[in-house]
């Protein structure tokens, strides 16, 4: 069993993440770190962890561990996932890992030094959905594929949720952006080559809080638009010349609604709907990383493609502050 020490007492963490990693076959949640030590032990005994440590840095320090979940504010990803590594643990980061793509290159560094396990937490590329979506593409299910379109909002203006502070790397993009181009560069194995972007911020907050966004991948266009100040809405359709797919719940398919998609022919005339029933994506997402940090031939989220996902979102910006398209 992986044994993980878990960094902060976050909401994803306690509500989603550490359930999930308990469940699992091959992983278990041996401690918990918090700042304020209270917080640490009350949420320890919530789940039965045995360790509760009143610092990040003494958890590290210790052999109870062997792997680190963080769920911390994107701002302070990279500064916990190196001293992490550096500490010999392996590190399942909460996405987005880093806020510009040049920060990863650190991260390659600190897990090439310290030869552990660095991954971003994309729960959705280990859900049987998106598997599914990936091969029904790769075996022409569609023909060619031809536009990808997207959508993912919902409604925060919380002024202490820290995805409503830009110090701690909130922001709509960082926040959910991410999973449009995940989900579609994972599908298809395609990078896009330049973007075209509008993006909104709040004057309040500072932050991002809408974008429309198209990419270019050279034979598919992508197309999606987010939102933090939006009614909540998830989608995402893969369009080709023979039929399309339409993944119901692309996301947050536990809470959001069933897991499943719908595969239609060309003339819809003929549809087929796949269900997926409680394929537990933040549990097959604990289960490989698992696998991984034991050696175990696995596909799991390399740091160099998050690097690659994060250069998107990167172009998104700089495409946002000018006309025409910007290079990836």
């Amino acid at each position: 069993m992986l044994r993980f020490g878990i960094i902060s007492t976050a909401k994803i963490g306690r509500e989603l993440v550490v359930p999930a990693i308990q469940d699992a076959e091959n992983c278990v949640v041996t401690a918990i770190a918090s700042r304020d030590l209270k917080k640490a032990r009350e949420m320890a005994d919530r789940f039965s962890v045995p360790h509760a440590f009143g610092s990040y840095e003494e958890m590290l320090a210790s052999d109870v561990i062997d792997a680190v979940y963080i769920p911390l504010p994107t701002s302070q990803h990279v500064e916990w996932t190196i001293k992490a590594a550096d500490a010999g643990k392996h590190v399942l980061c909460e996405k987005p890992i880093a806020l510009n793509a040049g920060e990863i290159d650190s991260l390659i560094a600190a897990r090439d030094r310290s030869k552990v396990l660095i991954t971003e937490a994309y729960m959705v590329t280990y859900a049987p959905v998106w598997r599914k979506v990936r091969s029904l593409i790769a075996d022409g299910a569609i023909g060619k594929l031809r536009h990808v379109q997207g959508a993912f909002t919902y409604f925060n203006r919380d002024p202490g949720n820290m995805r409503n502070i830009p110090e701690l790397g909130g922001g709509g993009l960082p926040d959910i952006g991410v999973y449009p181009t995940i989900s579609t560069r994972f599908s298809t194995g395609k990078e896009p080559l330049r973007i075209q972007a509008v993006t909104e911020r709040d004057p309040e907050f500072g932050t991002d809080i809408y974008s429309s966004v198209k990419a270019d991948f050279g034979d598919f266009e992508l197309s999606f638009y987010i939102s933090t100040q939006m009614a909540n809405r998830q989608v995402m359709v893969f369009h080709g010349t023979e039929g399309y797919i339409e993944v119901k719940s692309p996301f947050n398919a536990d809470r959001w609604g069933p897991e499943e998609l719908e595969l239609a022919n060309r003339s819809h005339s003929e549809s087929t709907i796949f269900r997926f029933q409680d394929s537990r994506q933040y549990k097959c997402e604990a289960e490989a990383f698992a696998r991984a940090a034991r050696g175990e031939k696995e596909e799991v989220v390399t740091l160099e493609n998050s690097k690659l996902n994060q250069k998107v979102i990167d172009a998104i910006y700089r495409a946002s502050e000018k006309d025409g398209w910007e290079p990836v």
